[in-house]
């Protein structure tokens, strides 16, 4: 993998991350696209990595709602009453919502990754992103916010989270589709799903290091993956600041029409042929 590669996919990443278009998707298939033929012991290290850089814009962003989640949860914990505080009952609410996303991890783990070998059906998976985000924008009331949330609404969110395992369905457009659909204000739907996405990144991220390291980790993919992990944590952060300032006074449509384009884009390429790699 080239310097030029790693900042290209870190980019990528980063952006994707956060914006509703799957960054999965993204980095299946922007190497596909662009004929890129990756060592596979660089490929693998390298995508778990960059992908915890995007914690860093995430914990930057919201350093001070995570903060005073701790400190209200930690607060509550000595008082006996965790949830006394809509901070309490936020915190706990993302561990709630967290769930689905830990529990079809384990135990569809194979299928899932099986996915990612598939670029025409990543392609494909990208309709269903665009689906959830009409369907959230049409169907969404708009009218609450996070201080109301209830335990069903953080299940709702959770299993769109554990539904976006699949490359090509967005974690943040179907969370924040989800959020929209259980009644949420823009903001505070979006607020949610980025707020989700630390532990969901951060379990994922513990859990491929170690298939990385029962691997073995290939020391020469050092610079690289530096590259790629600085490239996403810088775009990552644009991605957060842009989406937030969005989400204020537009909808989320724009993302919807950008995924049918990529996947319509896709299945042109396959049906014409353009790469005989296709698989």
């Amino acid at each position: 993998m080239t310097w030029l590669q790693a900042l290209v996919l870190g980019i990528v990443q980063g952006l994707s991350e956060y914006l509703p278009i799957s960054s999965s998707a993204h980095l299946v298939l922007v190497p596909w696209l662009l004929g890129w033929r990756n060592d596979e012991r660089i490929v693998f290290p390298f995508d778990v990595l960059v992908q915890w850089g995007t914690l860093i814009p995430v914990l930057i962003y919201f350093r001070h709602d995570l903060w005073r989640i701790v400190v209200k949860w930690w607060e509550g914990i000595r008082g006996g009453s965790p949830f006394a505080t809509p901070e309490g009952r936020l915190g706990g609410w993302i561990l709630l919502a967290t769930l689905p996303a830990v529990v079809t991890g384990v135990f569809l783990k194979e299928p899932i990754e099986a996915v990612f070998l598939q670029p025409l059906l990543t392609g494909i998976l990208l309709f269903g992103t665009a689906g959830l985000l009409w369907l959230g924008e049409h169907f969404g009331r708009g009218q609450r916010d996070l201080r109301q949330m209830k335990a069903w609404d953080a299940l709702v969110i959770g299993l769109a989270q554990a539904l976006s395992l699949l490359p090509g369905i967005s974690r943040s457009g179907a969370t924040i589709a989800a959020g929209l659909g259980c009644g949420f204000l823009r903001p505070e739907a979006t607020r949610f799903s980025f707020l989700l996405g630390i532990p969901a990144l951060l379990g994922a991220g513990l859990v491929a290091l170690w298939d990385l390291f029962m691997m073995g980790f290939p020391y020469d993919a050092l610079v690289p993956i530096l590259i790629g992990v600085l490239s996403a944590a810088f775009s990552g952060y644009f991605a957060i600041w842009g989406l937030m300032r969005m989400v204020r006074q537009r909808s989320l449509r724009p993302f919807a029409f950008y995924c049918v384009g990529i996947g319509i884009l896709v299945l042109a390429l396959a049906l014409l042929g353009a790469r005989s790699s296709f698989s």
